[in-house]
């Protein structure tokens, strides 16, 4: 399952990062999945993160 983060509609929170630092972190302010991580959308705490972000910013396709 894919990872992805809508930059129009995050901002800034840091939820993801906090919840899945070795997927996620921020970059000028705003959520973004690390190269090569696009992949991780079944893991547990990636999923927590989607569930958790506040501006449901977080996309598991």
């Amino acid at each position: 399952m894919k990872v992805s983060v809508d930059p129009d509609r995050c901002y800034g929170s840091g939820e993801c990062a906090y919840r899945a630092p070795s997927v996620f972190i921020e970059v000028d302010g705003f959520g973004t999945v690390l190269p090569g991580r696009e992949q991780t959308g079944d893991e547990p705490e990636v999923r927590e993160a989607a569930e958790h972000c506040p501006s449901q910013a977080i996309r598991l396709t």
